[in-house]
C-alpha cells in the first residue's frame, strides 16, 4: 500500500513540476513579446522601408476588415511613395488598456513630403493574441481623417517660367502656343500608311512613333501626342497669300488631319518672338534629362520640366525657372475635397527685363542675316547695351519643337555656321584699332598729334632688316598727322606709331584696358590679346599692331567699351545687360585717357564720318554729328598670299552728349573681299541708323 501511495505522490510530482514548467514557459514568452509601442515603432519604420509585405504580416488575420493583401499592398504603397514620404518620426506614444485584450496606441507622426510637413495625432489598435500582439488595420492609420473609399491626391502646379523681355517690355522670351500632332489608336484605319505619312510630314521616324505608342498609359481612345508644330493663327490665313512659309505650314496641317486617327491639340510652350534676331542671345529650353536630375537633385527639377540650355535662358536659368507648387489631400469617393494635408504653394519665375532694343536688334540681323559677323550696340554714357547680334543665325523656337535630324544636319554642315555665336569671340579688328592706338600713344606722351611723319608713299619699311616685308596703305596725303592719319586711316603712320610707344609701352597700355582679362558683363566674352604669346615677340609685329593687325585680337563688345573712354572724358565705362530704371554709368576703367588727349582723338574720329575725304563719310549725316572709324583686317598666310579674306568693320557713334538717341555702333562681316570692303558694312550700318536715328 505505501507502494502505491509513493507511486501516486511520485506521479503527481511529476505533474506538479509539468504545469510549473509549462506556467513558466508562458511566462517568458510573454516577457519576450514587443510591446504594442516597439510594435507601433517596428510599423513605421517599415514604412520607410517601402516593406510592405512585413507590415501586412503585423495585421490582425481574425479582424473582419482584414483586406486582402494585394490590394492593402497597392493602396500603401501608392499613398506613401506617391506623397515621397521622407524622415517619419514617430513620438508621444502612449499605451491605454481599453478592454481585455485590446490596446490603444495614441501617437504624433511627423513626416517630409513633396508637399512639405505632415504630422498628425492619431491611434492605432492592437489586439492580444496567443503569439503575441497583432494590428487592427483600418485606412485611418494612414491618415486619422482617411475613409476606405477616400483618396489621396497630390496636385503639382506648375510654377510659370519667367519672361525675357527688352527694355520697353517687349517679351524675347515668353509663354506661346504651338498645335501638338497626336494619334488617337483606336480612330487610325491603315496603321503602316498613317505612320509613314506622319513620319514625311513631321520628319520623325517611323519607329519612334511607334515607340510612343508603346506606353503603358494607352488606352484606345488615348490622344498620344508625336510632335509639336507651329500653330497657323486664323488672322494668320489672312496674309496665306503673300507669306509662302505661312502657306507651307497651313497645307502642312491640312494633310495632317486628312490621315484617320491624327489630331492637333493647343500646348503653350516656350516662344522667341525675335526668332532668329536673338537666337544666339536669348538661348532657348529643352526638356531635362536624365542626366539633368541627377546634375540637379535638389532643385524641383521634374520629368517634365525645362531647362535652360544656352545664352540667357541657362544663364539666368534660376531666376527664370521659379519653383513648382504642390498640394497633398484626402477627397471622398465623389471627388469633393475633405482634408488639406500639407501644401506649397507655387512661385513663379522672375522676369528678366533687358537692356535690349528689340526694333533695334532687328533691323541689325535683317540688314546683316546673311552675312557672316556681328553687331553690337551699346548707350555710350550709361552701358546699357542695346543690341548683340550674330549672324547667320537659327530659329531658337526649333528647338522647343524639337529639331529635326534633318535640320539640325543642315545647320551642322553650312558653311557659315549659323549655330556659331560671333560676338563672343575675338576678330583682328584692322583699323578700327587705330583710335586705341592713337590714345595710347598720347596717353604715354610718346605721340605729338601734330608730329609730321612724312609722305612716304604707300608702301613703307623701317629698314633692310625688314627683307621684302612692306607696311601698306591706300591714299597719299599731306601733312602726315594723327587727325589726317585716322581720316585716311594710313597704314604706314600706325605702324611708325607702334614703334614709336615700343612694345612694353603698348602691352603694358593693353592690359590696362582690359587686355587679357574678362570684361565685367553678364555674358562671359572671349578676352582680348595682343599676342599669341605674352609678349609682343618681333619689330614687325609691333607695327602692325599698330594698325590692328599682327596677332591682335579684340572682342566687339570690349572694343566699344573701350570706345567710351571718347565720349566720358578717359573713363571707360561698364556694359551691362539687365536693364535699371534710372541707368547711370559706371566706370570699369578710369582715367584711362585724359580729356585733353580724348579731344584730340575725337577730332581724327568725327573727320572720319564728316570729312568728304573721311573713309567712314558714307555714313555722314546732317541732323546727328557721327564719329568713329573703319576697318579692314586682312587674314592672310603671307604677305603674297591672294586667296586671303577680309574683314569688315565700321564703328560709328554719335558723337555729342545732348544726342537725343546717344548710341555707338561696331559692325563686323567675315569676308567682304570683292563685295566692297568695309563700304559694305558702312552702307548696312548706315540703313540701320536711320531707322534708329530717323532718316536725316
Amino acid at each position: 500500500m505505501k507502494n502505491i501511495l509513493r507511486a501516486i505522490a511520485g506521479s503527481l510530482g511529476v505533474l506538479a513540476l509539468g504545469a510549473a514548467a509549462c506556467m513558466l514557459y508562458f511566462f517568458i514568452r510573454e516577457q519576450n513579446w514587443k510591446t504594442p509601442e516597439e510594435l507601433l515603432v517596428q510599423y513605421m519604420n517599415y514604412i520607410c522601408e517601402q516593406n510592405y509585405e512585413a507590415m501586412y504580416s503585423m495585421l490582425d488575420a481574425e479582424d473582419p476588415f482584414y483586406p486582402e493583401k494585394e490590394q492593402y499592398i497597392e493602396r500603401n504603397a501608392n499613398i506613401y511613395e506617391g506623397i515621397e514620404i521622407e524622415n517619419l518620426n514617430v513620438s508621444n506614444i502612449v499605451s491605454k488598456e481599453q478592454e481585455e485584450k485590446k490596446i490603444t496606441v495614441s501617437y504624433t507622426a511627423s513626416f517630409d513630403t513633396v508637399a512639405g510637413n505632415v504630422h498628425f495625432d492619431n491611434q492605432a489598435i492592437f489586439v492580444k493574441k496567443k503569439d503575441g500582439y497583432q494590428l487592427r488595420w483600418r485606412d485611418s492609420l494612414i491618415f486619422p481623417d482617411l475613409l476606405e473609399s477616400d483618396k489621396v491626391q497630390v496636385r503639382a502646379s506648375q510654377a510659370e517660367r519667367g519672361k525675357i523681355l527688352d527694355r520697353n517690355g517687349k517679351a524675347l522670351a515668353g509663354t506661346g502656343t504651338a498645335s501638338s500632332v497626336g494619334i488617337v489608336p483606336e480612330k487610325i484605319e491603315d496603321k503602316e500608311n498613317a505612320f509613314r505619312q506622319l513620319s514625311d510630314l513631321l520628319e520623325v521616324d517611323v519607329e519612334t512613333i511607334e515607340s510612343k505608342l508603346e506606353a503603358d498609359w494607352i488606352k484606345d481612345d488615348s490622344f498620344v501626342p508625336i510632335a509639336t508644330i507651329p500653330k497657323v493663327e486664323e488672322l494668320d490665313l489672312l496674309s496665306l497669300q503673300s507669306d509662302e512659309a505661312l502657306q507651307k505650314e497651313y497645307e502642312r496641317q491640312e494633310q495632317l488631319l486628312e490621315i484617320p486617327g491624327v489630331m492637333m491639340t493647343d500646348e503653350e510652350l516656350r516662344s522667341y518672338g525675335l526668332k532668329e534676331a536673338a537666337a544666339h542671345l536669348i538661348g532657348y529650353v529643352q526638356a531635362v534629362t536624365a542626366e539633368d536630375l541627377e546634375e540637379h537633385p535638389e532643385e524641383d527639377y521634374r520629368s517634365d520640366s525645362v531647362i535652360g540650355r544656352s545664352g540667357l535662358e541657362g544663364l539666368f536659368e534660376k531666376e527664370l525657372k521659379g519653383k513648382d507648387g504642390c498640394e497633398i489631400s484626402i477627397v471622398d469617393k465623389d471627388g469633393n475635397l475633405k482634408t488639406i494635408l500639407a501644401g506649397i504653394a507655387k512661385e513663379d519665375g522672375e522676369d528678366i527685363s533687358l537692356t535690349i532694343d528689340s526694333d533695334l536688334q532687328k533691323a541689325l540681323y535683317e540688314q546683316f542675316q546673311e552675312d557672316p559677323g556681328c553687331s553690337v550696340a551699346i548707350q555710350p554714357y550709361t552701358g546699357e547695351v542695346l543690341a548683340l547680334v550674330s549672324t547667320p543665325s537659327y530659329d531658337n523656337n526649333a528647338f522647343i519643337k524639337g529639331v529635326s535630324s534633318q535640320q539640325w544636319t543642315t545647320w551642322n554642315e553650312d558653311e557659315n555656321k549659323p549655330l556659331y555665336n560671333r560676338f563672343r569671340q575675338v576678330w583682328c579688328p584692322g583699323s578700327t584699332f587705330k583710335l586705341v592706338v592713337a590714345g595710347i600713344g598720347l596717353q604715354t606722351g610718346l605721340l605729338n598729334p601734330n608730329e609730321n611723319f612724312g609722305n612716304e608713299g604707300l608702301s613703307w619699311q623701317k629698314d633692310v632688316s625688314w627683307g621684302s616685308y612692306e607696311v601698306t596703305t591706300l591714299h597719299a596725303y599731306e601733312p602726315v598727322i594723327m587727325k589726317n592719319a585716322l581720316l585716311y586711316s594710313d597704314n604706314i603712320y600706325f605702324a611708325k606709331a607702334a614703334l614709336k610707344i615700343g612694345a612694353e609701352n603698348l602691352i603694358q597700355s593693353l592690359n590696362a584696358l582690359g587686355f587679357n582679362q574678362e570684361i565685367p558683363f553678364e555674358i562671359t566674352m572671349a578676352q582680348s590679346q595682343y599676342s599669341n604669346t605674352d609678349q609682343i615677340e618681333t619689330e614687325i609685329q609691333l607695327a602692325d599692331s599698330g594698325y590692328g593687325q599682327g596677332q591682335i585680337l579684340v572682342n566687339p563688345l570690349h572694343l566699344a567699351s573701350i570706345y567710351t573712354a571718347f565720349l566720358n572724358e578717359g573713363n571707360l565705362i561698364q556694359p551691362y545687360l539687365r536693364y535699371r530704371e534710372n541707368p547711370v554709368g559706371e566706370v570699369w576703367i578710369p582715367e584711362a585717357f585724359t580729356p585733353d588727349n580724348v579731344q584730340e582723338v575725337m577730332e581724327g574720329a568725327k573727320a572720319v564720318l564728316n570729312d568728304p575725304n573721311g573713309t567712314g563719310y558714307a555714313a555722314h549725316r546732317e541732323d546727328v554729328v557721327l564719329a568713329g572709324k573703319t576697318g579692314t583686317a586682312e587674314l592672310k598666310a603671307t604677305k603674297e598670299d591672294t586667296s586671303g579674306t577680309e574683314i569688315g568693320w565700321l564703328a560709328v557713334f554719335t558723337a555729342e552728349r545732348d544726342a537725343e538717341k546717344p548710341i555707338l555702333l561696331i559692325s563686323m562681316v567675315e569676308d567682304v573681299k570683292n563685295i566692297g570692303g568695309c563700304g559694305y558694312v558702312i552702307a548696312k550700318d548706315k540703313a540701320v541708323l536711320d531707322v534708329y536715328l530717323g532718316n536725316p
